[in-house]
Order: C-alpha cells, then sequence, then structure tokens
C-alpha cells in the first residue's frame, strides 16, 4: 500500500482509522479557540506512538483557514488562540526561552521557522543592557539555524552548542511541515511538547530536537507548507472514487515532485507573523499585540 506522507498527528489518525485500524493509547477530541476549530491529539502509550509513528505527547493542530478568508478580526483570534494552546507548555515567567527558525529562508517553502524567528521580540541582551526598563521581562532569544546544505552543520548541533552556552530552561522549535490534504496547506498550525525532526516532512530526517537532544523540554510549532506528489495524486483518485495503483503511484515520475500553493509568499508570511506574535505574547503576558507590532515590524 502507498504510504500516505504526513506530519499532521490528526492526519495520521485519520489514515488509521480509515484503514480500520484499532487505536490503543490515541486519543482525540475537537473544540473551538477564539472561533478556530482545534484538533487535539494525545498519545498516551508506547503501542500509540508506534501506531501513529509519532513519539508520545500532545499534538495540537489549529486550523486558522479563516485567516487566509480574512475574517472579521482573524488575525488577532489566530494570534491568541496559538499563543493560549502554548503558554501552559512554557517554563516559569522569569525563566529564559530560546526560540529557534528552522528551515532554509532563500526556499520560500521554508523559510516559514527564520520568518517566523525574525517577528520574535527577543529580550536576553535588552535584560543585560537595561534593565531599569526590560528587568521585568522574560529572556528570551531567537535563532534562525540555517540548513546543512549552506552551512555545513546540523541545524540542531548548532541548536545543541547554543542551549549549552546560554542555558534556556525550553526550546520553541519552528518549522515547516508536509500535509496530506491541499486545503490544510498555510492553513493548520500543530503545535506539540515532544519535539521535532528537521526535514521529515520531506523524508530528509535530521538531528532531532527535543528533551534527550537538548536537555531542555522542546516545543515544536509547525505549518504545512508542502504535500508529497504521490500522497496528492492518490488522495485526488480516491475522493474521484477511481482505484489506485500503490505501486504505478510511487514509481511515477510525479511521486517524486513536492507541491506547494502558487501564493506561497504571501501565506507564508502571515503564518510566520502569526507565529511570532504569537510566542512573543505567549512568552511575555505583560505585552499586547499593539505593542509587538511597535517593537518587531
Amino acid at each position: 500500500m502507498l504510504e500516505r506522507r504526513t506530519d499532521l498527528a490528526m492526519e495520521a489518525r485519520e489514515l488509521l482509522e480509515q484503514e480500520g485500524h484499532s487505536l490503543p493509547g490515541i486519543e482525540s477530541h475537537e473544540e473551538e479557540a477564539e472561533g478556530f476549530p482545534l484538533t487535539t491529539v494525545r498519545v498516551v502509550s508506547p503501542e500509540g506512538a508506534q501506531a501513529l509513528g509519532k513519539p508520545e505527547g500532545v499534538y495540537h493542530t489549529l486550523d486558522l483557514a479563516g485567516l487566509s478568508r480574512r475574517e472579521e478580526k482573524a488575525f488577532p483570534r489566530a494570534v491568541n488562540a496559538l499563543a493560549g494552546l502554548l503558554r501552559p507548555l512554557l517554563p516559569p515567567e522569569r525563566e529564559g526561552v530560546l526560540v529557534v527558525g528552522l528551515g532554509n529562508r532563500a526556499i520560500t517553502p521554508d523559510a516559514v521557522g527564520p520568518k517566523a524567528a525574525d517577528r520574535t521580540f527577543v529580550t536576553r541582551h535588552l535584560i543585560d543592557m537595561a534593565p531599569e526598563h526590560f528587568g521585568d521581562f522574560r529572556p528570551v532569544s531567537a535563532l534562525a539555524a540555517g540548513v546543512l546544505g549552506t552551512t555545513g552543520i546540523e541545524s540542531g548541533e548548532i541548536v545543541q552548542a547554543v542551549c549549552a552556552k546560554t542555558g534556556p530552561k525550553a526550546v520553541i522549535a519552528i518549522d515547516a511541515l508536509a500535509a496530506r490534504r491541499v486545503e490544510r496547506l498555510c492553513a493548520t498550525v500543530q503545535l506539540c511538547d515532544s519535539g521535532i525532526a528537521p526535514g521529515s516532512g520531506v523524508g530528509n530526517h535530521r538531528f532531532a530536537l527535543n528533551r534527550e537532544s537538548l536537555g531542555v523540554p522542546v516545543i515544536a510549532l509547525g505549518v504545512p507548507t508542502v504535500v508529497d506528489g504521490a500522497t496528492l495524486c492518490a488522495d485526488l483518485l480516491e475522493e474521484a472514487g477511481q482505484p489506485s495503483d500503490p505501486q504505478a503511484l510511487s514509481g511515477a515520475p510525479g511521486a517524486t515532485l513536492i507541491v506547494t500553493p502558487r501564493d506561497i509568499d504571501q501565506r507564508v508570511e502571515d503564518m510566520a507573523k502569526v507565529i511570532g506574535y504569537a510566542v512573543s505574547l505567549a512568552l511575555q503576558p505583560g505585552l499586547e499585540l499593539e505593542d509587538l507590532e511597535a517593537l518587531v515590524e
């Protein structure tokens, strides 16, 4: 059977259900956050982790399709919804956090991490330089780690070294993901407390960022920006009621393609701004959205 590639826990659960598998150790429920649909998948046992192909932990998937439709007050609602999901996972307010933007800013579908890091309000240096003005802020630093092909160093190794030097109590890693459904591209954000493996969405597994590798909790934020060509083709045939030959699909020339929306530039900018602002508000609860527009832009 053709393996449909996805980084989203909710899609992996959907695939298991479609194939008739039982879901031991996997819990799921749906609700709303600031008017946006929210699906939470909890992997609570080793059996569930093996079945889903993801580590044990909590996976929130926030549907922000209303943002691209420019619904009323969609941007502030999206920022507040994501900040509200992130806040309970953070260490106490005065403890330092490192925000890492993973990916290649020169390739638009892979640039959401670095662009979100650019939109994060950093304070670690300000607290040292002007404690009378910034002494009440949480120490926050940000890093766009680059990619192995341009730095010659695994991004995970860079993050590991920075953590050893600066001693954050948690890391927030932001990266681009792969989805199964086209409608979820640049329209959803997945937040989980189990870390991330850069490059996994396109089958290029790298140094994993998690508690085991960095020694501190790693909160991962991901936006699906691409869909695998073979996965897309199989799903389109399925929706049309046509049988698909998994072997033929996997060997077809288009199977190696990675598909992304034609307006990916604007979508990545929008999602990076939402994530950067949400991370900043979660880390600095004393700030308002209007403050960030003055401090970050």
